[in-house]
């Protein structure tokens, strides 16, 4: 077999038709890929769409990298047209015919002319700046256009990825704010009036921005995935899109809340009144036991009972005044804030009267320590013994008397209770009309 420079050995007549053979297949499999991405839908997006900054980068490069594929396309079928047309010569190919093959299916045989805005927009597709055409083998033509078509359809699937994933997501959250945005009108939630009416104005800013990027510029808004090479591989970037929609999320849930107050603002305003009116019932009740308590204990700090805050009233007439303005916006904060300050005023309420109670039950204590211990003298016997009368008498007084000494009181009762223990530690002789003799016989 004879060698050709520089295409080496020179092929036979099985090797050529074994060649043709894997070119028809390559020459198929190229043109169903290129028709498909022809007809891609993200690429005739990308025709047809106002383009700016990566994207638009990226699609220019893109579309001539396209527009050279064609090119090669053609080229790489006019070489195996001429290889099929040589070998169809002759059942038995000559050795001038085989030397024309191996050179054409092994040498650089094709020439592939490029536009010049082809090389201006792709330049790294060609071997160097300002070269209109290039040589290849068929396999070396085979192995560029499968590197252009690798980065070409991985643009045109992320942008088309990118498109079917947040447009449509950012509409239907669209949708979803503006009715909320009717709701909240409805209640009252408005810009400048109302901080969920604010957000809704701010959402509704950054998704009409976020759509028009997302359309314009698609690639920024995809996160490539890490160490995949496959066309495509990666998700679209939803964080706005995410951040926005938990934000429209906590909106609906404050505009449920006022729909909630309008439903059950005369409960709860009847409610407040109740808890009020309670409040100022307990301090006038603590103002009374006040009044008694100085007149019968004596030598006793009282503390002095507050009036009822006049500020709670008015809130309360504010908070009835916005139900019937139906102005629910501003109602539902207010009632919120009285309902806790009304729970409040009733716990202070109560606990004033029981601070200026103190005393008297002091003295209900100190009355019923003292008939108990008059009560277990008298069941051991000992309530006739003349010393316990008078204990128990002389701390009775002063339990009685008014003003009562709460202090000079206790230590009356202390000495009755010391008298009746010491009474009772010792042993009661039983009396006897002569003595006895204990001694026994023979004493």
């Amino acid at each position: 077999m004879g060698v050709t420079d520089p295409a080496g050995p020179v092929m036979d007549r099985d090797e050529v038709d074994r060649a043709l053979a894997r070119l028809g297949a390559e020459h198929e499999a190229i043109e169903t890929s290129l028709l498909a991405l022809q007809d891609h839908a993200g690429r005739r997006l990308l025709e047809g769409a106002e383009l700016t900054g990566t994207t638009r980068e990226r699609w220019t490069t893109a579309d001539a990298s396209i527009s050279l594929l064609w090119a090669y396309f053609d080229a790489y079928t006019d070489a195996l047209r001429s290889a099929r047309e040589i070998r169809a010569r002759r059942r038995w190919s000559s050795r001038e015919d085989l030397v024309e093959l191996t050179e054409l299916l092994r040498g650089e045989s094709v020439t592939v002319a490029g536009s010049a805005t082809a090389t201006a927009n792709a330049p790294t597709l060609l071997s160097a700046a300002g070269r209109l055409s290039e040589r290849f083998s068929l396999a070396a033509l085979v192995d560029r256009m499968n590197e252009l078509y690798a980065t070409s359809l991985d643009m045109v699937v992320t942008a088309d990825a990118v498109w079917s994933a947040l447009p449509a997501r950012i509409d239907l959250l669209a949708a979803e704010l503006q009715r909320t945005r009717t709701l909240a009108h409805s209640v009252g939630v408005r810009p400048g009036e109302h901080p969920a009416g604010d957000d809704l104005e701010r959402i509704t800013r950054t998704l009409t921005r976020l759509r028009e990027d997302v359309v314009s510029d698609p690639l920024t808004f995809w996160i490539p995935a890490q160490g995949s090479s496959a066309p495509g591989g990666g998700r679209p970037d939803t964080a706005v899109y995410d951040r926005e929609a938990r934000a429209l999320e906590e909106v609906r849930r404050e505009i449920d809340a006022v729909l909630t107050v309008r439903q059950d603002a005369e409960a709860r305003l009847i409610k407040l009144r109740d808890v009020l009116s309670r409040a100022d019932r307990t301090l006038a009740e603590a103002r009374t036991a006040r009044g008694e308590v100085l007149a019968k204990i004596a030598a006793t700090e009282v503390p002095v009972v507050s009036g009822p805050p006049t500020a709670l009233q008015e809130q309360l007439a504010t908070a009835a005044e916005y139900r019937r303005q139906a102005q629910w916006h501003r109602l539902s904060p207010l009632l919120e804030s009285l309902e806790q300050k009304a729970e409040d005023e009733l716990l202070r309420a109560r606990e004033s009267l029981t601070a200026v109670t103190a005393p008297l039950a002091v003295r209900a204590e100190l009355r019923g320590r003292l008939d108990a211990y008059k009560a277990k003298v008298a069941r051991h016997g000992l309530a006739e013994d003349p010393f316990l009368i008078e204990r128990y008498d002389a701390a009775r007084r002063m339990l009685w008397s008014a003003p009562c000494d709460l202090r000079v009181a206790e230590q009356a009762v202390l000495r009755y209770q010391q008298a009746a223990a010491e009474a009772l530690r010792v042993p009661r002789v039983p009396h006897q009309s002569g003595p006895e003799d204990r001694r026994g016989p023979g004493a």
